[in-house]
């Protein structure tokens, strides 16, 4: 049976910060004086380290910009991050821009058209007849159906395919007045990122092969997370008690899915206390998330390209995973949880 299989990724990362410069450089100013104490136990409890920022609060004061004014310096800076993942990732994967048959991209951060799909398209030469889809506003679960369909296309056409995952949360500061105590989570846990994956059709085992997707949604709790397009950017809604939603579902979706056997955890860091949860009901031991919890230290939650910042961490280690549960969790609730393992030949 013919399979799609990863045969390449392109990371593309902006300047980095640690996360208490960007605190005592810009938000500690940036929170009244009745918040200030909250916020800095938010930041400093957030498991992050570091994080990437296209346009660093530490530079320039995004908060009172226009919506309009943000989504026309999102194409400024999306553009050449988007274009040196795929850069990397094609190269990764040994093949050519020319060669791709559908190239999607996903984005919940900014949206212009022409878009990345176009412009991107045209500037690495894609060929005239590629098709394109662009996937918005699904947020950090994103990479996962976007990658169930592009390995559809693989099989189902026999041709390579390309995956743009890309999040300029940065742009989206809240202003002083509106920072409630979730946007100060948004603002602790947010950062920026590119990634992009080439899937191509195969029968060896010089790749993770994509095996099975799978998604729960319960939408009794559609207000638990939220993303607003308002006058100042997009503005998160986040509860807290998302963990407890999570945990509620998270062993019966892993069911559903299979990860009997896995040896390889790519679980999107949505921040500490949803990684903690899929530990404690899954069972896993001390080490198994182990690859997200570094992410999340050392880049922030970068929405829909964070997971795959973690599959690129796993499959670089000495000993590579053989068997690999991507999970991710987003508006809805919603999670998505896909497959991956050797390729077998059919």
């Amino acid at each position: 049976m013919r399979s799609s299989r990863i045969a390449g990724i392109g990371i593309s990362l902006p300047p980095s910060t640690d996360q208490d410069d960007l605190w005592s450089g810009f938000f500690a100013g940036h929170y009244d004086s009745r918040r200030r104490a909250l916020a800095e136990r938010i930041f400093k409890n957030s498991g992050v380290r570091s994080r990437q920022a296209a346009v660093s609060p530490l530079l320039e004061d995004v908060s009172e910009w226009s919506t309009e004014r943000r989504m026309e310096r999102y194409m400024v800076e999306a553009m050449p991050l988007g274009k040196d993942a795929i850069d990397r990732a094609l190269a990764d994967a040994g093949v050519r821009a020319d060669e791709i048959g559908l190239f999607a991209v996903c984005s919940c951060t900014g949206y212009a058209t022409p878009g990345l799909d176009i412009l991107l398209a045209r500037d690495l030469g894609m060929s005239p007849s590629v098709q394109r889809l662009f996937i918005g506003h699904m947020g950090c679960y994103a990479a996962l159906p976007a990658m169930g369909t592009v390995a559809d296309y693989v099989v189902a056409h026999d041709r390579p395919a390309l995956l743009l995952c890309i999040e300029l949360t940065s742009l989206h500061v809240q202003p002083a007045a509106r920072s409630d105590v979730q946007q100060i989570v948004s603002h602790a846990l947010f950062s920026d990122a590119a990634a992009a994956v080439v899937l191509t059709p195969g029968d060896d085992n010089d790749g993770y092969a994509f095996s099975r997707l799978t998604a729960l949604t319960d939408t009794t709790t559609v207000d638990h997370m939220t993303w607003d397009i308002t006058d100042a950017g997009f503005r998160m809604g986040l509860s807290p008690q998302v963990p407890a939603v999570l945990a509620r579902h998270v062993r019966a979706f892993a069911d559903d899915l299979g990860v009997t056997g896995a040896d390889g955890w790519a679980v999107h860091p949505g921040g500490p206390k949803i990684l903690d949860v899929v530990e404690e009901r899954l069972d896993l031991p001390p080490d198994a998330l182990q690859a997200s919890r570094s992410v999340l230290s050392a880049y922030g939650n970068c929405s829909s390209p964070t997971v795959l910042l973690v599959l690129d961490a796993l499959r670089r280690r000495d000993r590579r995973p053989d068997r690999v549960v991507l999970m991710a969790f987003g508006p809805g609730l919603t999670l998505y949880g896909a497959m991956l393992g050797p390729t077998v030949a059919g």
